[in-house]
């Protein structure tokens, strides 16, 4: 099978970063091959070379919402699966990893540390309930993301 047919290969950390109100901040992105393909996700990304899943949440949560955390405020893998999706006209399998992290009332997320693909994709930031969740149209990944929160509290 080739890469074409498999999909790019990767792992990656998700991190469900929750308000002390349990709300999970998620990011609005798009796909820039169908940029009406909005969507929310998690923060998160693939591992960079010699990186752990720790390492990598870290990181992600960083550069994708300005908070400095450490392995230590990591709270699993709560959930481990593989997904498989389309990104900038390619196929993507994906096995991910999902930690939880709590933040302080009152932090903001900035994208003052975005790479350059996520700043040409990904345009706003937003605390999301359970409940909000359930309530939305909006198309948000994991699908099952509101049963999760309930899960982790």
């Amino acid at each position: 099978m080739t890469e074409a047919a498999a999909g790019i290969d990767r792992t990656a950390a998700r991190v469900l970063l929750l308000d002390p109100s349990g709300r999970v901040l998620l990011l609005r992105g798009w796909d820039p091959a169908r940029p009406e393909h909005r969507y929310w996700f998690t923060v998160g990304g693939g591992l960079e070379p010699g990186e752990s899943l720790a390492d990598a949440a870290v990181r992600e949560v960083f550069e994708e919402t300005g908070l400095r955390i450490t392995a230590a405020d990591l709270a699993g893998p709560v959930r481990a699966d593989v997904v498989r999706f389309p990104f900038d006209g390619q196929w993507y399998s994906q096995r991910q990893s999902f930690f939880v992290v709590r933040a302080d009332a009152g932090f903001t997320p900035e994208f003052t540390y975005l790479g350059a693909e996520e700043a040409a994709s990904v345009d706003e930031a937003r605390w999301w309930s359970a409940g909000d969740l359930a309530a939305t149209s909006d198309r948000f990944y994991p699908d099952d993301l509101g049963e999760l929160l309930r899960e982790v509290g």
